[in-house]
């Protein structure tokens, strides 16, 4: 996975890259606000890691972006409590 965002310091607007796995995604649901349910993508890369999240309406968009290309995934690997599950 690749990252490139622009972020605004003091000194102007600085561009940002960085590549590495995604080791998560995590489904965060509130069951008392449902309404502030989020995906977490968990990345680590060899110099720098993070979260990115987004919400429902983000990964909405996502899906239907690339709703046509997504018989180009070749495997899914889900992780559940018991371990990893190849799908």
């Amino acid at each position: 996975m690749q990252i490139k965002a622009r972020i605004a310091n003091k000194d102007g607007i600085v561009r940002v890259e960085t590549s590495g796995n995604v080791l998560e995604i995590l489904i965060n649901e509130d069951i008392v606000h449902p309404d502030k349910e989020s995906v977490s993508l968990c990345f680590k890369g060899k110099d720098s890691s993070g979260i990115i999240d987004l919400t429902p309406e983000e990964i909405l968009k996502l899906y239907e972006t690339v709703k046509s290309r997504i018989h180009l995934i070749k495997g899914l690997r889900m992780l559940s409590g018991s371990g990893a599950r190849f799908l």
